[in-house]
């Protein structure tokens, strides 16, 4: 007589041909309910093979191993499909992991190049987004090359895109020596003004108080370009551009 254990999976089988049409159609499932099926499975397996073992070991009921002997072939067979059915939604679910990790991991890169970043600048530090840094260096880079033409207008773009940035106090003072560099005094007078104006505690401010008066003593204004000078000592008195205003001031006496 066939042992016990195939009675067991003949019922099993019999309890998976009903159950398994019912998830046929679920598609594809995602990460949880891929793994509820098959742990709702394997217990309905489990508690089927339960009912069948207590009903087997009854006397009453031994002649259900009649019918299941005549059907053993079958069951077997269908044993095999619902198994190989139950790897492919194994492995549904360990591709639908992997493609989920890889996901969050481009996701993350992502996130990443679009967050803030530490930068110090004139010796404090700031959050600085990545545009706004690779903007910065851009205009810095035309300055450095010679191109101040260039320089000034990728300056003057910056301070409009970022009036806020950290940089924005460097940006504005770097685009009024673009424009002394271009012998254009009254527009670097007007961009150092600027720094003075709007960001008045930069490091830069008193380099660009010295710079206007430099401006105006190239434009030959005596008077303004001393006005300058003063102004920069009484603000900044501690500065080294202070000591330099304080020298230039003493030639013009």
């Amino acid at each position: 007589m066939i042992k016990l254990s195939q009675f067991r999976l003949a019922a099993v089988a019999l309890a998976l041909t009903a159950w398994l049409p019912l998830q046929a159609n679920a598609g594809l499932l995602d990460d949880d309910e891929a793994r509820k099926a098959i742990l709702d499975l394997r217990a309905k397996v489990d508690a089927l093979a339960r009912d069948i073992n207590a009903r087997v070991d009854t006397k009453a009921d031994k002649s259900i191993g009649v019918d299941m002997l005549n059907q053993h072939e079958q069951t077997m067979q269908e044993i095999s499909r619902l198994r190989g059915q139950v790897e492919v939604l194994a492995n549904e679910v360990a591709n639908a992991q992997k493609n989920q990790k890889d996901l969050y991991a481009d996701l993350d890169a992502r996130i990443k190049k679009l967050e803030p970043r530490q930068e110090t600048i004139d010796g404090q530090t700031a959050e600085v987004l990545p545009s706004e840094k690779k903007t910065y260096d851009t205009a810095m880079e035309l300055f450095k090359s010679g191109d101040y033409k260039a320089a000034a207008g990728a300056l003057q773009d910056f301070v409009r895109r970022f009036p806020d940035s950290a940089y924005a106090a460097n940006a504005q003072y770097w685009l009024g020596n673009a424009y002394y560099a271009q012998r254009d005094y009254k527009n670097a007078i007007a961009a150092q003004e600027a720094v003075v104006a709007n960001y008045g505690t930069s490091a830069k401010a008193p380099d660009a108080m010295l710079n206007i008066a430099s401006s105006y003593t190239e434009l030959k204004d005596k008077k303004n370009a001393k006005k300058a000078l003063q102004q920069l000592v009484s603000k900044f008195p501690d500065s080294a551009a202070a000591q330099a205003a304080k020298d230039r001031l003493a030639a013009l006496k």
